[in-house]
C-alpha cells in the first residue's frame, strides 16, 4: 500500500513538473517580440585609406545603439568587398549586415569630384529595407548620446539642416520603398544634377523642397506622421558648435546626436584628434565601454617594448655608436661633408619624430596612443643623439614643446573655444624662437664636430670625453 502512496506521489510530481514546464514554455513565447518595424542603418564599403578605422567606427556606434536599448534592428548596408571576417564581427554584435553591389558614380567626372565620396551613393540602398516601416539611416562619425526612437515617428523623408540651406545627409529618416529607389536609380541615369557628386548632393537635389517643410516634434500618443519634415538641430549637432563654448548650447533640442564632419584625418577616433578636439574622449570612452580595445592593445604593448628595448641598447653602446657611421677618412672638402652631415642629421631627426606617429594603432586610445608616440619619438630620438654627437636639449626640444602643447589643449579650466584658442596660439608664439635657436644649435653643433680633428676617424681620438652625451 505504501509503494502505491509512493508512486502516485511521484505521477503527481511529474505531472506537476510538465505543467510548469508547459506554462514556461507558453508564457515565453508570449514575451517573444515579433519582427521588428524599424532599424538604424549604416553603410560600408572598401576603396579608402581608412577603410578599418572607418568599421571600427561602425561597430562602436552600433554597439552604442543597443547599450541605449534602443528598440530597432542594427542594420549595415556593406558592399560585396567588405571582408568576411568584418561581416562576420558585425553578425556576431548581433548587426544584420545585407550585401549589395556598389552603385556605380555617374558623377566621377564632375570638375570638383572628390573620389573618396564615389561610393557614397550606397546610402540610397537604405530605400531598399522594405521590411521596415521607418529607418534611420546614419553615417559612422555619429555619437548617440541618448536613445532617439522617437525619430521613428517622423514622415517619408526628414533631416536636419546643419547648414542654414543645406540638410546634411549624416543622419536622416525615411520611409523604404522599392518605387523611390528605382526612381533614384532613374535620376542617377539620367544625369540629376548633384554639386557635390555625393550622396549629400543628390539627395539635396531631389528633396528641395524640405527647408520649406515644417521642424518634426514626435506626437505624444506614438503616431506616425505622413510626409516631409525638417528635424531639430539636437538630432544633428555639430560638433564645432561644442568648441566655440566647451559645452553645448543649442536651445532646439533634444541634444541626442553628435556628428563630426570635419576633415577625415581628425575624426574622433584616431587618438592625435584629442585634445586638438575635446569631444575625442567621449567617443573614446563609448570605445572603451562598448567594444574595447583589444584589437590595438597587443601592438602598442610590443611597440613600448621595442622602445624601451632600444633606450637601453642605446645607453649601452652609446660610446661606439659614432665610431660604427664614421669609419672612413674624409677625403672630401670640408663644406661638402658638411652639407651632408646636416642634411642626414636633419632627416635623421625628422624621422625620429615622424615615425613613431605612423606605427601607432590609429583607433587606440588618446591617452594610451599619446604616450606611446612620446615614447617612441624620445627613443628614435636619442639614437640620433648618440649617433651624431649631437646636445640632447636641443634635438628633445620639439619633444617638450610637444608635451606642453598637450597640457595647454587640455587644460580643463578655460572659459570657452574662443579662449582656449588664443592660449594656444600664445603658446606656439612663445615657444617658436626656442624651437628656432635649437634647430640654430644643432646645425652649429654638426660644423663643431665636422671641423674637430676628433671627429675625423683613422686617426687617434685623443678627446674621449667629447664623445659624452651628458
Amino acid at each position: 500500500m505504501g509503494r502505491r502512496y509512493l508512486a502516485l506521489w511521484w505521477l503527481f510530481v511529474v505531472l506537476l513538473a510538465a505543467a510548469e514546464a508547459l506554462a514556461a514554455e507558453e508564457t515565453a513565447a508570449a514575451v517573444v517580440p515579433g519582427p521588428r518595424r524599424h532599424a538604424y542603418a549604416a553603410m560600408m564599403y572598401m576603396g579608402t585609406p581608412r577603410d578599418y578605422e572607418f568599421y571600427v567606427a561602425t561597430r562602436v556606434m552600433m554597439r552604442s545603439l543597443r547599450g541605449l536599448s534602443a528598440d530597432a534592428d542594427r542594420v549595415v548596408i556593406a558592399s560585396l568587398d567588405v571582408p568576411p571576417s568584418w561581416v562576420q564581427a558585425l553578425k556576431d554584435d548581433g548587426v544584420k549586415v545585407v550585401s549589395v553591389d556598389n552603385l556605380k558614380n555617374p558623377y566621377e567626372t564632375q570638375e570638383n569630384f572628390n573620389s573618396r565620396f564615389k561610393l557614397t551613393l550606397n546610402k540610397l540602398y537604405a530605400w531598399t529595407l522594405v521590411s521596415y516601416d521607418r529607418v534611420v539611416m546614419l553615417d559612422s562619425d555619429n555619437m548617440f548620446l541618448q536613445n532617439t526612437d522617437e525619430l521613428f515617428q517622423c514622415g517619408q523623408f526628414c533631416a536636419v539642416f546643419i547648414n542654414p540651406c543645406i540638410f546634411h545627409t549624416g543622419l536622416f529618416v525615411l520611409k523604404p520603398s522599392m518605387e523611390v529607389f528605382k526612381n533614384m536609380l532613374h535620376e542617377l541615369a539620367v544625369g540629376r544634377e548633384n554639386p557635390d557628386g555625393a550622396d549629400q548632393g543628390f539627395l539635396t537635389s531631389y528633396f528641395p523642397d524640405l527647408l520649406d517643410q515644417p521642424m518634426f516634434h514626435p506626437p505624444v500618443n506614438g503616431t506616425k506622421l505622413d510626409g516631409n519634415y525638417r528635424l531639430p538641430l539636437g538630432y544633428q549637432m555639430d560638433a564645432s558648435y561644442y568648441y566655440l563654448k566647451l559645452r553645448w548650447s543649442i536651445p532646439c533640442g533634444p541634444n541626442s546626436v553628435v556628428t563630426f564632419p570635419s576633415a577625415p584625418w581628425m575624426k574622433p577616433w584616431y587618438w592625435w584628434s584629442w585634445p586638438v578636439l575635446p569631444l575625442g574622449l567621449s567617443w573614446h570612452e563609448q570605445h572603451r565601454e562598448h567594444l574595447g580595445y583589444s584589437s590595438e592593445i597587443p601592438m602598442a604593448l610590443f611597440q613600448a617594448l621595442l622602445y624601451i628595448g632600444v633606450i637601453a641598447v642605446n645607453r649601452l653602446a652609446r660610446p661606439s655608436l659614432s665610431k660604427l657611421c664614421y669609419n672612413r677618412r674624409m677625403e672630401k672638402s670640408t663644406m661638402s661633408s658638411l652639407t651632408t652631415l646636416r642634411v642626414v642629421a636633419a632627416l635623421s631627426i625628422v624621422a625620429a619624430y615622424l615615425l613613431p606617429f605612423f606605427l601607432v594603432p590609429r583607433t587606440v586610445h588618446p591617452l594610451l596612443g599619446w604616450p606611446l608616440y612620446l615614447l617612441g619619438s624620445f627613443s628614435l630620438c636619442s639614437l640620433v643623439i648618440s649617433v651624431f654627437l649631437l646636445q640632447p636639449l636641443a634635438v628633445l626640444t620639439i619633444w617638450i614643446g610637444l608635451i606642453g602643447t598637450l597640457f595647454v589643449m587640455a587644460c580643463p579650466w578655460y572659459m570657452n573655444g574662443v579662449v582656449r584658442a588664443l592660449a594656444v596660439f600664445a603658446y606656439a608664439f612663445f615657444c617658436a624662437p626656442v624651437v628656432w635657436a635649437s634647430l640654430v644649435k644643432i646645425m652649429s653643433s654638426l660644423q663643431t664636430l665636422i671641423e674637430r680633428e676628433a671627429y675625423r676617424l683613422g686617426e687617434p681620438n685623443q678627446a674621449v670625453e667629447f664623445t659624452k652625451l651628458y
